[in-house]
């Protein structure tokens, strides 16, 4: 073989693998996107049900397409707090069962010759660029992308089984298979390092299904390398907890000994069985027969470990101990953690998780709310500077919720996703706006406090009225977000009439005070600029709702 034949093989392998690749994850894109509210729902799903976490794994990886992607995205929900290590392990268990569902696609060309990637795939192709190009509408568009990635998918195992069939029976590869299955830790060690390299098992259990098309792999050397490649994919989910919290970090060795531990039984079981019959471990072996292997390995390591996986964890706490960590609890460091970027593999996730914590920084501008009322309604100078305090910490809030929102605001979204995340910047405004409302009732508190000034019963009673109407509105805007229910959007266009209302008719009413000398200027001062804040507070209510609404 010349120098240039090597490069052109070189060249079409990696661009067939490339093609592979940009299919797999445009199709799990699309098939990510036609999910929607259902992703969101699994969200939901995810309770110390061990058996209902294996579930949701084997769902979430048969949408996304990636077993890695899913696992990053536990490693990151355990670091936020949002799930609890007996969770992960049931998610990790699903994921690796959900994977196997490429392989399945892979060998699809296997069951017949009306199945061949060259029958369909450019009709897959086309049939999706049509769709894309001459409909507007995205439910359908994004279904045309899984057609796409699909048609790519196969186009790319096309070409990497076309540039290695005539070489199927050269030396290096018959050698190397025949080393692979005599030696099952290196048959193992290879698995490891090309899925490691890959970032992707279904890459590599894909490729190796490739090879095995052309029946240049045997039985021994195949089983063994997907054992390997189980294994390899373990450090995607090691490297994206680099960083994470120690709990994090033990939900990435669960995964790792999981498949370790698979392996050592299978691996065991395979070499007893090949010293016993060699003519079987030397046979070759088609890309059908290594999804069923997949697939039982997967089913199986499950099955086995399943009621084990609080021996998994206690394993994993004998490696790293996280006994000692203490998770700062303040509001800030809950959200910056339950922001993590590894939620963001999974975009509906990310959305969703988002919602929480808008309604998280809504939940706290309510109470800095409330206290700021008692503050000026009792004279509270304690209470009025712990409002001023906790502005600080919404400040922040806005900031990073907006950061987080930008780097969603990039990835690839539906167009309802779109619209959430675009109103969810408009929302995390309107509630900064009333905490600063908030703050200025505060500030009027310390004023009143500092000139010794107290409202009269009719005043008091009066501004006690609207406090309660516009701080209510503001609660049933938080909770409108919170769970998308109309009824809580109607009350909050109530309560705004009723702000409206009451700040004309107090306003005239406290003129009337100040006109017949019952009230002094600066009561009438501070008064009216309540007034003022309070009504504002109830239009940035109906503007939250009025973003909810147009979701619906």
């Amino acid at each position: 073989m010349s120098t240039i034949d090597i490069i052109k093989l070189v060249i079409t392998f990696a661009g067939g693998l490339g093609m592979f690749l940009y299919g797999m994850n445009m199709m799990g894109d699309g098939l990510q996107k036609s999910a929607g509210n259902k992703m969101k729902r699994l969200l939901g799903y995810l309770t110390n049900n061990r058996l209902l976490a294996v579930i949701v794994g084997v769902v979430v990886t048969g949408i996304i397409q990636s077993s890695s992607a899913t696992t990053v995205m536990v490693v990151g929900f355990v670091n936020a707090g949002i799930m609890n290590l007996s969770q992960a392990v049931g998610v990790i268990m699903g994921a690796n069962i959900g994977t196997t569902v490429t392989a399945w696609l892979v060998s699809i060309s296997e069951w017949g010759s009306m199945l061949k990637p060259e029958f369909f795939a450019s009709a897959f192709i086309a049939a999706g660029a049509f769709v894309v190009l001459m409909t507007g509408s995205q439910k359908k568009r994004d279904i045309a992308e899984i057609f796409i990635g699909f048609g790519l998918l196969f186009i790319g195992l096309g070409f990497m089984s076309e540039v290695i069939k005539p070489y199927s029976t050269a030396p290096i590869f018959t050698n190397a298979f025949s080393v692979f299955g005599k030696n099952p830790i290196l048959g193992i060690l290879a698995g490891v390092v090309v899925t490691a390299i890959i970032q992707s098992s279904s890459a590599s259990v894909g490729i190796l299904q490739t090879m095995a098309m052309t029946g240049a792999v045997n039985v021994s050397a195949a089983l063994f390398i997907t054992l390997g490649q189980n294994i390899g994919t373990c450090i995607t989910a090691i490297l994206s907890s680099i960083g994470a919290n120690k709990t994090a970090k033990r939900a990435a060795l669960i995964h790792l000994f999981f498949n370790v531990i698979g392996t050592f039984i299978f691996g065991t079981v395979l070499f007893i069985v090949f010293r016993l019959n060699r003519a079987f471990a030397a046979s070759p072996i088609n890309s059908v027969e290594i999804s069923i292997f997949h697939t039982v390995f997967n089913l199986t390591n499950t099955i086995i470990l399943f009621p084990f996986s609080k021996w998994l964890i206690k394993l994993s706490g004998l490696f790293i101990d996280d006994s000692r960590v203490v998770e700062a609890d303040d509001d800030y460091n809950i959200t910056m953690r339950h922001l993590d970027d590894r939620i963001l593999e999974t975009p509906s996730f990310a959305v969703e998780n988002s919602i929480k914590e808008v309604v998280h920084m809504g939940k706290i501008t309510l109470d800095n709310l409330k206290v700021a009322v008692e503050a000026l309604l009792k004279n509270n100078k304690e209470k009025a500077e712990k409002v001023l305090e906790r502005e600080k910490v919404i400040d922040s809030h806005e900031k990073i919720i907006t950061e987080y929102l930008i780097k969603i605001n990039n990835l690839s979204l539906t167009e309802k996703q779109h619209k959430i995340v675009n109103n969810l910047f408009n929302i995390i405004s309107n509630i900064e706006r009333v905490g600063d409302h908030a703050e200025n009732l505060a500030e009027l508190a310390l004023e009143k406090i500092k000139k010794g000034i107290y409202l009269s019963d009719e005043a008091y009673n009066e501004l006690s009225e609207i406090c309660t109407a516009a701080t209510n509105s503001f609660d049933y805007a938080i909770r409108a977000r919170e769970s998308e229910d109309i009824s809580n959007i109607r009350e909050v266009k109530r309560l705004e009439d009723m702000v409206d209302t009451l700040r004309d008719k107090l306003r005239q009413g406290h003129i009337d005070r100040l006109s017949q000398g019952k009230c002094s200027p600066d009561n009438g001062v501070i008064f009216i600029d309540a007034l003022i804040n309070l009504e504002r507070i109830s239009d940035h209510a109906l503007n939250i709702a009025g973003f909810v609404e147009s979701e619906l």
